[in-house]
């Protein structure tokens, strides 16, 4: 549902044109002046701007020009009473969309609204196909030659054209997401678009806004309408990434839309219907957690439909070498740098290190590798310390002082272990526990303590 913003200091005629467009199913807001205006264009999600030219304090030019500042692919039809050729030429060189002269025609403003609104489709729908063609989100984007990679290609080509619901399972940083994008790019849905959220790095209000929107004054904070990620993502895909991290609250939210296909806005009464295909990826084992009633059986089987599981890297290692090339070409290409080799040592230590982060800890890896190498070698000891099996004694004589206390010092060098690992894992609290080599309940303890805010 198309989202447009009426602004005229003419009170009746925002509520005649409330009235009429609100008929025509488009979804509308409204201001008596400028600069309220300006907050809307500002927070919330518009596809429309229609706006009168002779306003006080700030005028509707001059609102045009700060609104393309903000949202330059939101078109603006000008309105006004008092209409000349010079003024219409001035709007179109302010880059409106078009130019209306009250009083206008009901057939004629809804044919220029509808003409708008189809040009500014076309506009996101081409540069959404530029970005995915940019970034090749094939099977050739996802690296790997080993059995199970190649079982999971075929899947993709198999469950591309269907809607069925699809869970990826799998340890953090197997690429899970990237998985989820070649099913997007290869199925029907492909020129509409693709949008993911992780479900473990909000808390559960912001969650809930941020998957099914919030209207205006539904929270404090809340100044303006917000679409959610299921009305952004309508006509095309939904992935839902660390679906098992969702409160239990939530799932039984989650569970209705995907049976319904249809939602109200936190805050709002109107429901909305929506066509998404859901995909969704977890690092947990979802079967365990539900049978500790930690994770909904039935919003389990909904999402389940089919499931695609994702080996961690030491379980295909005949893949490191493919994925180290890659990554390499990809880093000495950005930086501008000479080709690049591995020595014997550095290879060996590459295939011998267990790779807990997986896929991801092995491009940090590669990028650091390159960025540190000797010459145009990358030699062991331009890999970490855990992956080149050096030992190298921690210099306490060179960062800590000789009176420092015992207990602080342990605390402050704690506090900075968990706030890089969060940092690091973008607050993703189970992927910096695992980082750490902690529990995520001992993390969340750790959190509390040093007050670490989000």
């Amino acid at each position: 549902m198309e989202t447009i913003l009426i602004v005229d200091d003419e009170k009746n005629y925002l509520v005649v044109l409330e009235a009429l467009l609100s008929s025509e199913g488009y979804e509308i807001v409204t201001a008596n002046q400028a600069k309220d205006a300006l907050h809307l264009i500002e927070e919330a999600d518009l596809d429309l701007i229609i706006t009168d030219m002779k306003m006080p304090v700030m005028s509707g030019m001059e609102l045009l020009v700060e609104s393309k500042k903000m949202k330059p692919d939101v078109p603006v039809i000008m309105m006004t009473a008092f209409g000349t050729i010079e003024m219409a030429v001035e709007a179109m060189k302010k880059q409106a969309y078009d130019y209306i002269t009250k009083p206008f025609k009901n057939e004629e403003l809804k044919l220029t609204i509808k003409k708008a609104l189809d040009n500014c489709r076309l506009i996101k729908e081409n540069r959404r196909l530029n970005e995915a063609l940019s970034e090749r989100y094939r099977h050739g984007n996802i690296i790997g030659r080993s059995k199970p990679m190649l079982k999971i290609f075929d899947l993709i080509g198999k469950i591309a054209l269907s809607k069925a619901s699809i869970l990826i399972a799998g340890p953090s940083g197997t690429g899970k997401e990237l998985i989820a994008k070649a099913i997007h790019f290869e199925s029907p849905r492909k020129d509409r678009p693709f949008v993911s959220i992780n479900c473990g790095a909000l808390t559960e209000t912001l969650l809930e806004s941020e998957l099914f929107g919030h209207e205006r004054g539904a929270f404090t904070g809340a100044i303006a309408m917000k679409k959610g990620r299921f009305e952004l993502a309508d006509g095309g895909t939904l992935f839902l990434d660390e679906v098992g991290e969702m409160p239990a609250s939530l799932q039984v939210k989650l569970l209705r839309v995907l049976q319904e296909m249809e939602f109200e806005r936190v805050g709002g009464t109107r429901s909305i219907k929506v066509d998404v295909r859901v995909l969704s990826a977890s690092n947990r084992i979802l079967k365990e957690e539900v049978a500790e009633g930690l994770f909904r059986e039935d919003l389990y089987y909904r999402l389940n439909v089919i499931t695609i599981e994702v080996p961690p890297l030491r379980e295909r290692s005949e893949d490191i070498k493919l994925l180290v090339q890659h990554f390499i070409e990809k880093y000495r290409r950005d930086d501008g740098k000479s080709q690049i080799e591995i020595s014997p040592e550095a290879w060996k230590a590459l295939f011998q290190y267990p790779w807990p982060g997986n896929v991801r800890e092995l491009e940090n890896v590669i990028e650091r590798a390159v960025v540190l190498k000797s010459e145009n070698f990358i030699r062991v000891e331009d890999l970490p310390i855990e992956v080149s099996g050096t030992q190298q004694e921690l210099d306490v004589e060179g960062f800590i002082p000789m009176n420092a206390p015992l207990h602080q010092t342990l605390e402050a060098i704690e506090e900075k272990l968990i706030r890089r690992a969060l940092k690091n894992c973008n607050n993703i609290q189970s992927r910096a526990a695992e980082m750490l080599g902690i529990t995520k309940s001992l993390m969340q303890h750790k959190i509390r303590k040093f007050n670490i805010v989000f």
